[in-house]
């Protein structure tokens, strides 16, 4: 049976009832854009861990969680900044065991997909070709080689994932969790239809009729939602297509404040433990800043006629 009825609740709310300590939580499924930032912030400011989490290109959401010592597991195909490269987090917990010992499942973003397709369709593995015989391969205990039956020819199994909670970040959703997204969206659906439970964030929350005027954008059915946060600029620092674009000085900034523990802890007091939620960091953003990052040149979507 789906997940029915009106699904609105804070974010500070549905953080604290959808994610536990010891769960696996998928996050940042929409590649470079749509990371769900503001979920992230408000995990490390309830202190919920030890986790697992599951990303492809995670960028420095999984960066910020490490810092925080709420991570004993990776399941990702890169961990690091998006501007500067490094993620001097991830690098201290994997070659120091700072601020904790983190275990590293390495995965392509494509095997990566897949064990979320996987996931999602029930199965306990997939089946692929990349990335047999890398030492990615070798080492990570979810692949296994295997022979075909049908071909004779040796394969990839990987392992199917299915996390514990996705949290994903869309430009729009209803009251009742349908949500759309346009731009890329990497593997945002398999995330969502490969975990137990689903926290969406979204930059505004619309009347349902909205969502059905263009039903081919709803990427994330309602059924499947658990909890609907409407949080503008919960993406930041990240893109989201037709909103803001990507706010490179910040990870610049970030990659400059994270260079040691201590420079570390204090950008955490600053821009996470410091504010009481999303608004206050918007506001610490400066309404500058943000503008710098609106959309300036308009590019509307062509109209479509969905009558008979």
């Amino acid at each position: 049976m789906g997940k029915s009825g009106d699904k609105v609740k804070s974010l500070p709310q549905a953080i604290s009832e959808l994610v536990r300590p010891g769960h696996s939580v998928a996050l940042s499924a929409g590649l470079e854009g749509f990371i769900p930032y503001a979920s992230a912030h408000e995990i490390i400011r309830q202190g919920i861990g030890p986790l697992t989490l599951v990303a492809p290109i995670s960028n420095i959401s999984i960066d910020q969680m490490i810092g925080a010592g709420l991570v004993e597991r990776v399941i990702a195909a890169w961990v690091g900044n998006v501007s500067t490269g490094i993620g001097y987090n991830f690098r201290r917990a994997v070659e120091q065991g700072l601020p904790r010992t983190l275990e590293v499942l390495d995965h392509s973003n494509f095997s990566i997909t897949l064990a979320l397709e996987a996931g999602a369709r029930g199965l306990p593995m997939a089946v692929g070709r990349s990335p047999m015989g890398s030492d990615m391969a070798r080492e990570n205990p979810q692949f296994k080689t295997f022979t075909c039956p049908h071909s004779g020819r040796k394969l990839l199994a990987i392992q199917a994932l299915n996390p514990d909670v996705a949290l994903i970040h869309v430009q729009r959703a209803d009251r009742q969790g349908n949500c759309q997204v346009w731009g890329a969206t990497g593997f945002t659906k398999q995330a969502a239809m490969a975990s137990s439970r689903v926290l969406v964030t979204c930059e505004e929350i619309v009347d349902s009729e909205v969502i059905r005027r263009d039903p081919d954008r709803t990427l994330v059915p309602g059924l499947l939602v658990d909890a609907v946060c409407e949080v503008p600029w919960g993406a930041h620092p990240a893109p989201v297509q037709g909103y803001y674009d990507l706010d490179n000085q910040y990870y610049l900034d970030y990659a400059a404040a994270t260079r040691d523990p201590e420079q570390a802890k204090a950008w955490q007091a600053e821009w996470v433990d410091g504010l009481s939620g999303r608004e206050d960091y918007v506001a610490k953003l400066g309404s500058a800043r943000l503008q710098g990052l609106m959309v300036s040149h308009s590019r509307l979507s062509a109209p479509l006629e969905y009558g008979w």
